[in-house]
């Protein structure tokens, strides 16, 4: 009876002994997994802060330039001369300027040598009204002003991109099938000129000191991970203690 009680005594210390080990293993494996991650993304906001300063220093510097034949740089300020084609003007719902409710139109233009350019002319404060707005285009050759925005995918869809006349992003698609070709994929946000309504539009551009506040948090994380884990080892050694004292002494 008496070494039948020592075995079950050796079995469940031996259980205890391995759970104990397991619970260890799984303390620094959660928190190192942690502070790998925390460095990793880290890493890639220092990354894009990097990227944010070279896009932000190319947009200061971006060239003004007067009905241009090569593809302008984003940001570049971009002077056209030509004739709108009002018939193929969309419009992108749902803009507030100012608490108003409204869209911006989006209007092709013919420049003086032939090439098509989308131009976004600015706000028009519609309301609640679904029905198609209503806006003077000017029908002679016009002279425009506005910064150049590449092409992006960036915009989110819930749903359909094209509901009648208007468009919930800005995408050259919608002219594919009555403009030849655009001159190059983006398009001018109008600031000034003939038939240009209210600004509203301004570069969504993050700057580069955000992102490396976002680096330090992460890193930061980091940090508070590795030192929650060194502290915490303490325990499982005190554990470890406990258990072969009791061990010792119940032998």
């Amino acid at each position: 009876m008496a070494i039948k009680t020592m075995i079950m005594s050796d079995l469940s210390s031996i259980n205890k002994h391995s759970l104990s080990r397991w619970r260890r293993y799984g303390w620094y494996v959660f928190w190192l997994l942690l502070a790998l991650l925390g460095a990793f993304l880290g890493a890639w906001q220092w990354e894009r802060a990097d990227t944010k300063q070279v896009a932000a220093a190319l947009r200061d510097n971006a060239p003004a330039l007067v009905n241009p034949r090569i593809a302008p740089a984003e940001g570049a300020e971009l002077t056209l001369n030509g004739e709108y084609m009002s018939e193929h003007s969309f419009f992108l719902d749902n803009r507030i300027l100012d608490g108003r409710l409204g869209v911006a139109v989006l209007t092709p233009l013919k420049d003086k040598f032939g090439h098509y350019w989308l131009i976004q002319r600015g706000f028009v404060e519609t309301g609640t009204t679904r029905a198609p707005p209503s806006v003077s285009t000017p029908e002679q050759a016009v002279t425009l002003t506005g910064e150049w925005q590449p092409a992006n995918d960036d915009g989110l869809l819930f749903g359909p991109n094209v509901e009648g006349t208007r468009l919930q992003t800005i995408s050259l698609a919608p002219w594919q099938d009555v403009v030849p070709e655009f001159r190059y994929q983006g398009w001018v946000h109008a600031q000034a000129g003939d038939g240009v309504f209210s600004t509203w539009w301004q570069a969504n551009v993050m700057p580069a000191s955000r992102h490396l506040a976002y680096a330090f948090q992460w890193w930061g994380l980091a940090l508070v991970a590795l030192i929650t884990m060194w502290v915490g080892r303490r325990y499982f050694h005190s554990s470890r203690e406990t258990d072969r004292e009791n061990n010792h002494g119940s032998r």
